[in-house]
């Protein structure tokens, strides 16, 4: 029987990996394929929880003996270090692997130099093999590591004039139930959901990861984030009522931009040093306005519903573009059909300093 390529085993790795996503939180994702001396697969594994085995040391628990003499390919440089779990690179080297290959190097100081380990105690270590792939799989871990602060989806739904609202401010329900689906799964991948005070005033949104048909939560909840300078969030407010851990952020605990709100690089330093390396900003218009003048999203998945308003509130208000030559180009990197909606995926381009 012909055996699988490092690069076919590589592109199953990175398949392992996701599903390993909204779970392995502050830990990033990762797969890992291993082939015997032959190149047969004889063991697979990814990272499932944070705490959990490593995805190399569930693969090598499947290969056994049949590990010694092979290759392991890894999405990620493997740890170095002792935390919750010993450092891959030591069992990699004590099951008797000869070649290590890696998609991405590990940008985190604490855990990177797998690499090294493994040349030194004789094992081939080749770097980059479907890198492309495995960042993107693990774009919001490797952004957060590498900056400091996590990776921001700003996700928000319109009719397809781009009204968030009727003109008497009614909003529900602006999109389909099979979109509302699909944002509360996407709300499962990530460790945070930030809204700003003057949503939870006027929708009062539970800012839960649910099941839609049954009312069910999710197993695992992001931390619920609400931007309030002032403290305004009542006592009562659906965010406050136990089902997810909550943060009410003030302009006091953060500290105060030259508006006197909620400084947002001081609010995403925060909470990256809370663990958390993905964030959904869900509304309203005025916090994403303020998050995209500042820079500070990188993705966008926008929810368009086959309607017409022609009048309302719109999904986005100052985003600090007063002139078309000042306007946030992004680049559609998806179009896909849910239910009767569209969910558009851009990334906002990189603008000259």
């Amino acid at each position: 029987m012909a055996g699988v390529s490092v690069d076919e085993a590589m592109r199953r790795a990175v398949e392992l990996a996701a599903r390993g996503l909204g779970t392995t939180s502050p830990n990033p994702v990762v797969g890992c394929v291993l082939l015997d001396a032959d190149g047969q697969v004889v063991g697979e594994g990814f990272h499932a929880y944070a705490g959990g085995p490593h995805a190399e040391i569930v693969a090598l628990a499947q290969a056994g003996e049949r590990a010694r003499g092979g290759t392991a390919v890894v999405t990620l440089e493997p740890c170095d270090h002792t935390g919750r779990t010993g450092p891959c690179s030591l069992a990699l080297v004590q099951a008797g692997v000869a070649r290590v290959v890696i998609a991405v190097p590990d940008p985190n100081p604490v855990a990177a130099g797998g690499a090294a380990t493994l040349r030194a105690s004789g094992v081939q270590v080749d770097l980059g093999v479907r890198r492309a792939e495995a960042e993107t799989g693990n774009v919001a871990w490797l952004t957060s590591m590498r900056r400091g602060w996590p990776y921001v989806i700003w996700k928000y739904a319109a009719t397809l004039d781009g009204r968030s609202a009727a003109a008497d401010g009614t909003s529900m329900w602006i999109t389909s139930e099979a979109a509302r689906m699909d944002v509360h799964a996407l709300r499962g991948t990530v460790d945070a959901v930030v809204a700003g005070v003057g949503t939870v005033l006027a929708d009062d949104p539970r800012l839960t990861a649910r099941n839609l048909r049954d009312g069910s939560l999710a197993i695992r909840q992001p931390l619920r984030v609400v931007v309030d300078s002032a403290g305004r969030t009542p006592a009562d407010a659906r965010v406050r009522d136990g089902a997810a851990r909550t943060w009410i952020a003030t302009a006091a605990e953060v500290g105060a931009g030259p508006d006197g709100r909620v400084d947002l690089p001081a609010l995403l330093a925060a909470l990256h040093g809370r663990g958390i390396r993905a964030v959904l900003l869900e509304g309203g218009p005025k916090l994403a306005g303020a998050f995209l003048a500042a820079g500070l999203v990188d993705k966008i998945v926008a929810y368009v519903a086959p309607r017409l308003l022609g009048a309302g509130p719109t999904a986005l208000v100052d985003a600090g573009v007063t002139t078309i030559a000042e306007a946030i180009d992004v680049d559609f990197v998806d179009v896909t059909q849910v239910g009767p909606d569209l969910r558009i995926t851009a990334l906002p381009r990189k603008r000259e300093a």
